[in-house]
């Protein structure tokens, strides 16, 4: 029998000949940050803060999400590698089967969670069943992200229009009928401080970020993958924001959906609810099989199917259960991307050639839990940068302990 040709590279790095543009890579990248929940973060920042605190958080915010994501997609864009392979060389062979656990575990988990945001609520609304609407989209969202990245581009090219413009509307309006930005900020502010603020947009999106090498491996060169990312990531993030924050303000409510419907716009709400989940869980799901691939060595057309069919069959236990459980393992991501970039920069060499690096590097092993840990039990700090700086501590020990060796 034939083997089928991997061809999104699951197991390789990408070559040059599969190598895209600025314009199917800036697609991939904004539908993959152009998702419901960071428009919810942003209603959540729209009734928490006044206009002023509200662009500051999302600035500094932004830059600091953007320079992480920015250099992961350096990294990508560099070696051709996903985040599973960038990781075997951070951590070793058996060493990145950890790594590929929480990342395939983690965006699995949001995979099912997304899909039970998009059926329940759309459900409800239309007075469907919500189990059969939950296996129809979840299942169709597996179909294109099984496809692989050029599905990914496709969907994304089709829905990041449709988001921006009655995104663009929803803002408009509730900005007009509120009496303008500053008027509308003022009916709520004042729950959470800037700093809060400015943790809500680093941790909204720098767990998914982390997986920024799945696809931005895929650019022709450096720059292009660089700059396609921090747009993604600021600008795109910061659009997710202030619809959600603006319609929030406006409204009272905190999802994005609910914003819409107060608004009269039904249709639209249910249209930028799925052109939102599909685009992120495509990537969330291609990033699961990607991870799966990395541990069994099967290709990842047919651990993103296995994926998929689990994550929608949990979906809606998942959406109930699970959300806070995965909040939790979100902590363990940044710690990985961080080593991931501390290594490839000290260490470059080896992200260059087929060197043996071993089964496992058991300091950057330990800085992902230890990292993880102090996130999730710290007081204090914003838990992303927290994980991150602790991971950063036990990797340089590692480091200098090596080269005493």
């Amino acid at each position: 029998m034939e083997e089928i040709k991997d061809t999104d590279y699951s197991l390789e790095a990408v070559p040059e000949s599969a190598r895209k543009g600025f314009r199917s890579m800036f697609f991939v990248m904004l539908g993959f940050t152009f998702f419901s929940a960071s428009m919810s973060v942003g209603a959540k920042l729209g009734n928490g803060l006044d206009f002023s605190e509200f662009v500051l958080a999302c600035i500094i915010g932004g830059i600091i999400l953007s320079i992480y994501c920015g250099i992961l997609a350096y990294i990508g864009s560099d070696t051709g590698l996903t985040m599973d392979l960038l990781c075997r060389k951070a951590f070793g062979k058996k060493g990145s089967y950890l790594s590929s656990l929480v990342l395939g575990f983690t965006q699995i988990g949001w995979f099912g969670v997304g899909v039970a945001m998009f059926s329940i609520p759309t459900a409800q609304l239309l007075g469907i069943n919500e189990w059969a609407l939950t296996i129809a989209a979840g299942l169709l969202m597996t179909l294109t992200a099984a496809t692989g990245m050029k599905a990914l581009e496709v969907v994304s090219t089709i829905s990041v229009p449709l988001i921006v413009v009655l995104g663009v509307y929803s803002m408009v309006t509730a900005t007009t009928d509120g009496g303008g930005l500053v008027a509308v900020f003022a009916q709520s502010a004042g729950k959470i401080s800037v700093f809060t603020g400015i943790g809500y947009v680093i941790g909204s999106f720098i767990s998914g970020g982390t997986a920024t090498p799945n696809f931005i491996r895929f650019a022709k060169n450096n720059k292009i993958a660089v700059w396609t990312t921090v747009i993604a990531f600021f600008f795109g993030n910061t659009l997710m924001f202030c619809f959600g924050a603006i319609g929030g303000a406006f409204t009272g409510a905190d999802d994005i959906f609910y914003v819409m419907i107060a608004q009269g716009l039904a249709i639209p709400a249910i249209i930028v609810l799925g052109a939102n989940i599909w685009t992120t869980n495509n990537n969330a799901l291609y990033t699961g099989g990607l991870a799966i691939s990395n541990i069994t060595n099967i290709q990842m057309k047919i651990t993103t199917w296995i994926a998929g069919v689990i994550g929608t069959i949990l979906s809606i236990w998942l959406y109930y259960n699970f959300t806070g459980w995965l909040n939790i393992l979100n902590c363990a991501l940044p710690p990985i991307g961080i080593i991931v970039i501390l290594d490839f920069f000290m260490k470059r060499k080896k992200y260059k050639d087929n060197m043996d690096v071993g089964n496992f590097n058991s300091f950057n092993i330990v800085g992902v839990i230890v990292g993880a840990i102090v996130a999730n039990i710290l007081p204090w700090g914003i838990a992303a940068v927290n994980a991150m700086v602790v991971a950063s501590v036990c990797y340089f020990i590692g480091y200098i302990r090596k080269k005493e060796a």
